[in-house]
């Protein structure tokens, strides 16, 4: 049986929240009266979205670093005494044909996507044990529904994160820790540099979401505990 998950006063941290969909989230928990904190590589835009958040705590994280998720984990734990979620968002594009990706950069794109979740996840589970439970968000992408020519090896990353995720969901339950997974559709970001945020490079009739819609999503999956929200493809709906 689910239990809700309320998000006020709670500690969540946040990978990927410079822009897009982690700071939209991040927004969207503060709104909400949590804590979020912030983890992602570009300091300076950290330090803005911390004020805009009433200095919400933000640290400069490199999420395949596994040093700077130790600092990351133990600055929240310093802060806020306890860790109630994580949302694992950070991830980067690798878009073209799969006889053209450069092996090396397959490997650096499997580690920002894939592994990271997993030493996210490992990095959080002592605190979150400690307190008896906790809730894990994993950010996967639409692209896992479909065998899409020219990003298969993206789409490839993102369904190992469904698969660590359903295991994960499993393994943790005994622990009170809830993991879930958002598929987002098409969103319109900074991402994949910014191609799905302009309409003019879209398929006729293709709907690009918002980054805020995604973050909804992503709340109430943090809320309810559901194994997966999928964002359909079309219109966003209120």
């Amino acid at each position: 049986m689910l239990v809700y998950f309320d998000v006020v006063d709670k500690a969540v941290i946040v990978t990927g929240a410079s822009s897009g969909i982690g700071a939209a989230t991040a927004r969207l928990l503060h709104l909400a009266g949590a804590r979020p904190i912030l983890a992602a590589r570009r300091a300076d835009r950290l330090r803005d979205l911390s004020a805009e958040l009433g200095g919400a705590l933000a640290v400069e994280t490199d999420v395949t670093d596994r040093a700077q998720i130790k600092t990351l984990v133990d600055a929240t734990l310093d802060r806020h005494g306890r860790i109630d979620a994580l949302v694992n968002n950070a991830g980067g594009s690798l878009h073209r044909s799969l006889d053209a990706v450069d092996p090396d950069e397959f490997l650096r794109v499997l580690d920002l996507n894939v592994v990271s979740v997993l030493t996210m996840t490992q990095a959080v589970l002592p605190a979150m044990r400690q307190q008896g439970g906790g809730r894990i968000i994993n950010v996967s992408s639409g692209t896992v529904r479909r065998d899409p020519p020219g990003i298969g090896a993206y789409a490839a990353t993102k369904a190992a994160v469904n698969t660590l995720t359903a295991v994960s969901r499993k393994e943790l339950a005994a622990d009170g820790i809830v993991v879930s997974l958002v598929i987002p559709s098409l969103t319109a970001t900074e991402f994949n540099g910014g191609r799905n945020a302009d309409r003019s490079r879209l398929r006729p009739g293709t709907v690009s979401h918002s980054a805020e819609y995604v973050a909804r999503a992503i709340v109430r999956a943090l809320r309810t505990g559901e194994a997966k929200v999928e964002i359909p493809r079309g219109p966003e709906r209120t």
